[in-house]
């Protein structure tokens, strides 16, 4: 999620028309992001159990685990309905995050999870309510509406943790990113697992 592109600059661009309603490139593109981002959240949400030395930092680990357990689920049954591909992996960016989290340890892993999740949820919450406000794909706006609940309580236990360095979060989410798209995108899916 934080600094994934955009596939086009016309988002609002039809791209197909589904028993679903008609699916733009901003549509497609919030589901690739919405999948995108499990793939590394989830794994961050079990290295919390595991690592995190507080009962805050375990608990937003299982929201983490959960919610995006749910999420996947949605987008992974929408994907084949709206023919949208989902990666399969997460972008270098993303992967990176889960690297850092996975040298950290005791203190310093609490903190950093906290922060650095915080971030792309805060990114992604007006995204989420855009499309809200705009889809008209009945299977986009569930997916909002679910993302947007979870998001939410994303944004909630990072900050129940007491961790988050709500200056520094608010710079980097009003801060373009400086890398380039291929290091903000997750890579297309391999062809022994496309979807």
């Amino acid at each position: 999620m934080l600094g994934v592109g955009t596939a086009s600059a016309a988002q609002d661009r039809v791209v197909a028309q589904t028993s679903a309603g008609p699916l733009t490139e901003a549509d497609r593109d919030f589901v690739v992001k919405v999948r995108a981002a499990g793939l590394w959240e989830y794994p961050v949400g079990r290295m919390a159990l595991e690592k995190g030395t507080t009962d805050a930092v375990r608990t937003a680990g299982r929201h983490l685990i959960a919610g995006h357990a749910a999420l996947d689920a949605t987008c992974r049954g929408i994907a084949p309905r709206l023919n949208i591909t989902l990666p399969d992996r997460p972008s270098p960016q993303q992967q990176g995050f889960v690297a850092t989290l996975g040298a950290d340890s005791g203190r310093q892993f609490d903190s950093d999870m906290a922060n650095i999740l915080r971030v792309p949820h805060g990114q992604i919450f007006s995204t989420i309510a855009k499309i809200r406000a705009t889809t008209e794909n009945s299977l986009v706006r569930q997916l909002a509406d679910q993302a947007n609940n979870t998001v939410l309580d994303h944004i909630t236990v990072m900050e129940k943790t007491g961790l988050v360095d709500f200056d520094q979060v608010l710079f980097q989410e009003t801060t373009p990113p400086m890398l380039p798209a291929d290091d903000t995108t997750p890579p297309p899916p391999t062809a022994a697992n496309p979807r």
